[in-house]
């Protein structure tokens, strides 16, 4: 049974939660947006008025969000006064608790997401280390991982590139994964993952450590302005086939973009290279392709803030994109993420897409190091 001093904390977190989200200031704003949608010719200019109401539904999905913690919170209190009346069991004002404690810290937790690009989907792309076959397995495994947390939080997942391993698992994968906020969730997962196990693939039975790198970007969409110089760009076509099965489409033919990038800052030169298999049609392969070119060039910009951001912030601890970030070791039954040290036994859950710890933890460490 929770005590008073619990049921007051929860109330101290809701009116909280009221300040640091101005809930006043945004139902006012809601109001006004809202008669902006009523205009005549609203929808004369489409993309002018799908800005609008993306603006609209945003401040209703954060107003509902303090609703819903206000309500089970109100709730908790009732079952609360009523258990001193014995209207309620013990076991229900518990329930209670965990319901009304779960929606704040979600909403807490959403309210640490405050720049541009975390509301955004994202574009994750995971690469095989060396190790052949065992390192191309443990691909596949992460890919099902992140597929099974896309799945539990209501997010839609597109395969736009998929290579298989020689014998087992995947050389490389490209996902695009669209929901409200995928990319400030999935933001804490970009680095270099590290699996420690005995090997089904080694006929000795050795424990064996295998690498592979995950590489999350913001998928920007026609809203967001990025240059891409025409000049630059360069297309090879090719015919793929793909895994097929239930999550990943058939496709014939493929198109290779190649895109001549040059850092106007330093000057350096490379070539991004993008491939896309995601469609029968070669023009949505190419619309597709210059999607995830745009996501990466408006990326390259975010780390430079980012960067410049950590030489001011230069006493706090320092994230390195490229770094190890987790070792899951199967056979002592943990998972370690090395930044934030935050650990679990639950190896199968996490394996099953559970990482919402992981997420959590990095986003209450970090955060702040994303603040302008």
């Amino acid at each position: 049974m929770i005590t008073i001093e619990q049921l007051k904390e929860a109330k101290d977190r809701v009116d909280a939660l009221n300040r640091y989200l101005d809930i006043d200031a945004k139902t006012i704003e809601l109001e006004e947006e809202q008669l902006r949608t009523q205009a005549p010719g609203f929808w004369d200019d489409a993309k002018k008025a799908e800005e609008q109401m993306k603006k609209v539904k945003t401040l209703e999905k954060w107003i509902e969000g303090y609703k819903n913690v206000k309500m089970l919170v109100d709730e908790l209190e009732l079952a609360f006064d009523f258990y001193k009346d014995e209207m309620v069991t013990e076991e229900e004002v518990d329930t209670n608790y965990a319901q009304a404690i779960e929606a704040i810290e979600a909403l807490e937790l959403k309210n640490m997401l405050r720049q541009e690009e975390d509301s955004m989907a994202c574009v994750l792309k995971i690469n095989s280390g060396a190790g052949g076959t065992e390192s191309q397995d443990w691909a596949s495994m992460l890919m099902r991982m992140y597929m099974r947390y896309a799945e539990a939080q209501g997010y839609k997942v597109v395969i736009s590139n998929l290579q298989d391993g020689d014998e087992a698992g995947i050389k490389t994968v490209t996902m695009e994964i669209e929901g409200d906020y995928a990319y400030g969730y999935l933001k804490s997962e970009n680095g270099v993952h590290r699996l420690v196990r005995v090997s089904p693939y080694n006929a000795q039975g050795k424990r064996m450590t295998s690498f592979a790198s995950v590489f999350v970007t913001p998928l920007v969409d026609d809203t967001i302005e990025v240059y891409v110089d025409p000049s630059k760009i360069s297309w090879d076509l090719f015919r793929s086939g793909g895994a097929g099965g239930q999550n990943v489409n058939k496709v014939e033919t493929g198109v290779r973009l190649r895109y001549q990038y040059k850092d106007p800052d330093t000057g350096e030169e490379e070539e991004i290279l993008i491939e896309n298999t995601e469609s029968r049609k070669q023009l949505e392969n190419r619309e597709n392709a210059m999607r995830l070119l745009r996501s990466q060039l408006y990326d390259r910009e975010l780390q430079k803030r980012k960067a410049a951001q950590a030489k001011i912030e230069a006493g706090k601890k320092k994230i390195e994109w490229g770094s190890q970030i987790r070792s899951y070791v199967f056979d002592d039954r943990r998972v370690k993420d090395h930044r934030t040290g935050y650990q679990t036994s639950d190896v199968n859950g996490v394996m099953d897409g559970k990482i919402d710890g992981f997420i959590k933890s990095y986003l209450m460490e970090f955060s702040g190091q994303d603040a302008d």
